[in-house]
């Protein structure tokens, strides 16, 4: 993972992702089996876009935006998520990331994922193919696809990776859990495993740049101390208070300066949304 403003859309993935740990409710699990989630929040043909901040100091610079893709391919999803730099900004540093995961239509358990990284001159390619029934992954990691290396590990039971995650856990009871509880959840990324503990805040009304004053989610993930986030960083997301639980603004620090993350535009939505109520 490179350092510093390289991480401005690479962190906004992983702030969606880790969010939508959503780690503040728990997710519609199958009474017969715990590792199959049912789907109630989203369906193909949905795209949420976001557009992305980086602040340093006192400046809030547009930075680029980050789009998100719900494909139907029969028995499984195509879960797409693009994050690009404006054409501004590129002189800066320029980014272009692409995540891609399938998942199975009945359960939402992840059969493979991969991403292309280009920010600057860093480049990274990471693809896992997961054999849930057997709790293994096959992992092929490296700088790009011709030269990635191949490892096999053990996973956890209904383990997720960093897309999957986010669709899985939209499919939430939020009266599940009282202000202050929290759910530790399991991701593999990067030949590792990462717990992620993430505490629900509380019901907010929160107003919104740019859309309007809604009934929120707000939650608080613990960040995982790396090249991305330091030891005592605290990010606040703040969720639709509906049956699509989509994020709607994200505000994290990162290793230089601090991102935010607004939702700029939606469609394909499962239900109806407070947000066409403004």
């Amino acid at each position: 993972m490179v350092k510093g403003t390289a991480n401005i859309i690479l962190a906004f993935i992983c702030i969606i992702s880790t969010f939508l740990l959503i780690a503040f409710v728990q997710p519609n699990y199958h009474s017969s089996n715990p590792c199959i989630i049912e789907n109630t929040s989203f369906e193909g043909g949905e795209e949420l876009v976001y557009r992305v901040y980086y602040n340093w100091k006192i400046v809030w610079i547009p930075a680029g935006e980050v789009r998100f893709r719900v494909q139907d391919k029969g028995d499984v999803y195509l879960l797409e998520a693009v994050g690009k730099s404006y054409t501004s900004y590129d002189n800066f540093f320029r980014v272009n990331d692409y995540y891609a995961t399938t998942v199975d239509k009945e359960t939402l358990k992840p059969l493979t994922f991969v991403r292309y990284i280009e920010e600057g001159n860093y480049r990274k390619y990471d693809s896992l193919s997961f054999e849930q029934n057997v709790g293994l992954v096959q992992s092929y990691n490296g700088k790009t696809k011709a030269t990635a290396k191949h490892k096999e590990f053990e996973i956890d039971s209904c383990a997720l990776d960093l897309l999957s995650v986010m669709y899985t856990l939209r499919n939430t009871n939020v009266d599940a859990y009282q202000p202050g509880e929290f759910l530790d959840i399991i991701m593999f990324i990067d030949e590792e495993r990462y717990p992620i503990h993430v505490v629900y805040e509380e019901r907010e009304s929160k107003k919104i740049k740019g859309l309007g004053k809604y009934s929120t989610l707000k939650i608080k993930p613990e960040l995982v101390v790396g090249n991305v986030f330091k030891k005592g960083d605290v990010m606040n997301i703040w969720v639709s208070d509906d049956e699509n639980k989509i994020p709607l603004l994200i505000e994290s620090p990162i290793s230089i300066g601090s991102v935010k993350a607004v939702l700029k535009s939606y469609s394909g939505l499962r239900h109806p949304t407070m947000l066409d109520e403004n």
